[in-house]
C-alpha cells in the first residue's frame, strides 16, 4: 500500500500512479468498476463497502488483479462512521480521488405522497447525506493541498431537465438532483477549478448492476467509463460543477 506526501497535477494521460483513490459502494457494480478502472491506471483504491468483510473481499480479488487495493466497512448513512474513516485510515486519508458511488434504489411504489418518513430518510441517508458526509469528511484535505478529483455517481432519473420529470421513485429521484446540486454549489465554492479541486456528478446509464437488474443495456464497467476519465483529467482549463454522461455534459 502506498501513500504520498505532495498531491501531483492533474495528469491528462490519464494516469493515476503515487495517487490515493477512496470509492464508497466500492465492492459492487459501478464503484466497483470505477475502482477497477482506477487501479488499472496506477491508483491506489480504498473500497468502502458496508460490512468490513465485503470490503476486504472485493479488495482481496482486485489485489489478484495485480491492483493495490484495500477495503474498509463503513456505512455512509451513519454520520459517526463517516467522520471516524479518515482517522482509520491513517495517511491514506488524505485521497487525491473520491468518487460516491454508494447508493440505494427506493421502493418502486414510493411517490410524493405516498412515501413514509421512514423510506424517505433510508434513502436520503445514503444517497444524499451520505455524499454530503464523505464530501465534507476528505475534501478539505484536497482544499488544503490544492489537488482533487470528486466525482459523485447521480443518475439520469434525477435529471430534472428529462428523465426526473416522470414522476415515482420520489426519494431516488430527488436525492440524485440534490447530488446534482451539491455538486454545482462545492465546484462554485471551490473557484470552477481555479484552485486545483474538480467537482463533478456522472450519469452512468442504465447498467447491470444490483440496482439496474441482469436486462440493462450497459455493463458496469461502461457505467463506470466516465467516471474514471474524470479522475485523471487535468485541472487546466477543465469544465467542472456538471453533470457527465458518456464524456459529454448533459443538463440536468
Amino acid at each position: 500500500m502506498t501513500s504520498h506526501d505532495t498531491q501531483p497535477d492533474g495528469q491528462s494521460d490519464g494516469r493515476l500512479d503515487g495517487q490515493v483513490a477512496l470509492v464508497t459502494g466500492g465492492t459492487r457494480g459501478i464503484g466497483l468498476a470505477a475502482a477497477r478502472g482506477l487501479g488499472a491506471r496506477g491508483a491506489t483504491v480504498l473500497l468502502v463497502g458496508r460490512s468490513e468483510d465485503s470490503a476486504k473481499a472485493a479488495a482481496t480479488a482486485l489485489v489478484q488483479e495485480d491492483i493495490d487495493a484495500l477495503g474498509v466497512g463503513c456505512d455512509v448513512g451513519d454520520a459517526e462512521e463517516v467522520a471516524a474513516l479518515p482517522g482509520r485510515l491513517g495517511p491514506l486519508a488524505a485521497v487525491d480521488i473520491l468518487i460516491c458511488a454508494a447508493g440505494v434504489m427506493s421502493e418502486r411504489t414510493a411517490k410524493t405522497l405516498r412515501t413514509s418518513e421512514t423510506e424517505w430518510r433510508r434513502v436520503m441517508a445514503v444517497d444524499l447525506d451520505g455524499v454530503w458526509r464523505t464530501i465534507a469528511a476528505f475534501v478539505p484535505g484536497m482544499v488544503e493541498r490544492r489537488h482533487g478529483r470528486v466525482i459523485a455517481v447521480s443518475a439520469c432519473l434525477g435529471r430534472m431537465s428529462g428523465p426526473g420529470n416522470a414522476g415515482g421513485l420520489a426519494p431516488y429521484r430527488v436525492a440524485k438532483a440534490g447530488v446534482n446540486a451539491l455538486v454545482r454549489n462545492l465546484a462554485h465554492e471551490q473557484g470552477m477549478g481555479m484552485r486545483g479541486v474538480l467537482v463533478d456528478a456522472t450519469c452512468p446509464g442504465h447498467c447491470r448492476t444490483d440496482m439496474g437488474g441482469p436486462d440493462a443495456p450497459r455493463s458496469a464497467e461502461q457505467g463506470a467509463e466516465t467516471a474514471v476519465w474524470l479522475a485523471g483529467r487535468s485541472a487546466d482549463g477543465a469544465v467542472t460543477g456538471v453533470l457527465w454522461e458518456d464524456r459529454e455534459i448533459v443538463p440536468w
